[in-house]
């Protein structure tokens, strides 16, 4: 199959979205964000694709099929030229062996794993295999802090990121969700970011340098007269490079109407008072959070629903695993990164904000589905 042919065919795979003119909620910062330097990138037709986890209960092994994992061993089939690969937790099989597969065929292959998982005998078969196949594999090997990223960046053009770990559990068990993104400007940044922990740069060792931290997509929909066009704007973060915290921050400031989070885990304080002063401006706040965590020290539930918001405890019995912030139904928070100080000072960490009505309708409504399923738990 020619180059051209699979290309067409990797496209075929991004999710199609009817016409739609950006909306930016007027408080939205473009001034800062076009100090950022701004690259601009036009795809015509699909841009995204959007996938969420799908939990059954009881879960049962005969039906694990068809879930992200598929989807993302379909995505790395059609590699070309190179996968790279960050992953904090790696045990599915389907995955694997189309890396190996992708290696076979002539693509180059890095892999990099947090080492503390490598204590699990599966991950730590699965690490073997890869470097039997001669795939290159780096482990962390840190005394503190994580390499929490989940992401895979494909031939230098495509972007897969999200809070999905790359498990049975994660596919399968727990709430996540996962976004292919087609841009080469943010691949750019992904694969800097990889290159980085290549060289041995670590969490609070790796530098700010990220190319391209405000990426400008234009999508060009329809052809000939019938044609329209509409940008999205995006940004990208790393941590703890990058002051994460700040940009979230910066993002719930400008709310005016309402918040709604999923949150495996919430412990930064300035991110909930952040949340707490758009409160008291009129703004409403809805949010659920993982129940194992809700109330351990130093979680903001408490004060949250003390406050009188709508914050619920999640009601999957596995893991509610969603790291996400959606503003007034306009911008979407999302990646690896939980609201914590760990997170923000120690892990590796990425993050997107993506400025898009289309794209936050679809999170809203993965938000009722995760809300409506806490709600019946209370």
């Amino acid at each position: 199959m020619s180059r051209s042919t699979k290309t067409q065919r990797l496209l075929s795979l991004l999710l199609a979205f009817a016409s739609f003119i950006l909306v930016i909620g007027c408080g939205l910062d473009l001034d800062r964000l076009l100090g950022l330097g701004v690259i601009t990138e036009t795809v015509s037709g699909d841009w995204i694709r959007i996938y969420f986890t799908n939990p059954q209960y009881s879960d049962d092994e005969a039906n694990r099929y068809g879930g992200l994992d598929q989807e993302l061993a379909t995505v790395i089939g059609h590699a070309q030229v190179s996968v790279d690969v960050a992953a904090c937790d790696l045990n599915l099989d389907r995955v694997v062996d189309t890396l190996i597969q992708a290696r076979q065929d002539g693509a180059r292959v890095r892999v990099v794993v947090e080492s503390d998982n490598l204590d699990r005998e599966k991950n730590a078969s699965i690490v073997r295999d890869l470097r039997r196949a001669g795939i290159s594999v780096l482990e962390d090997e840190r005394s503190s802090g994580l390499m929490h990223n989940k992401f895979v960046v494909i031939d230098e053009q495509w972007v897969w990121t999200g809070s999905w770990n790359f498990t049975e559990n994660g596919t399968y068990r727990n709430n996540n969700h996962a976004v292919l993104i087609a841009s080469p400007a943010l691949a750019e940044n992904y694969t800097a970011e990889f290159e980085e922990m290549l060289d041995g740069s670590f969490g609070p060792t790796s530098p700010a340098d990220t190319p391209h931290p405000l990426v400008r997509i234009t999508v060009v929909e329809g052809e000939g007269e019938a044609a329209q066009e509409r940008d999205v704007m995006v940004e990208n973060y790393f941590a703890p490079e990058d002051q994460v915290a700040a940009r979230v921050i910066e993002r719930i400031s400008e709310a005016q109407h309402r918040i709604r989070f999923m949150a495996f885990v919430f412990t930064n304080d300035e991110i909930a008072d952040a949340m707490l002063e758009r409160a008291q401006a009129g703004v409403i706040i809805q949010g659920v959070m993982e129940s194992r965590d809700a109330e351990r020290d130093y979680s903001v539930y408490g004060r949250l629903r003390q406050a009188g918001h709508e914050v619920l405890k999640d009601g999957n019995p596995y893991i509610m695993h969603h790291k996400v912030i959606i503003i007034d139904e306009q911008t979407v928070i999302l990646g690896s990164y939980n609201f914590t100080i760990n997170a923000e000072r120690s892990n590796d960490e990425n993050l997107l904000i993506i400025h898009d009505a289309e794209v936050a309708g679809l999170f809203v409504e993965e938000f009722g589905r995760v809300y409506e399923q806490a709600r019946r738990q209370e």
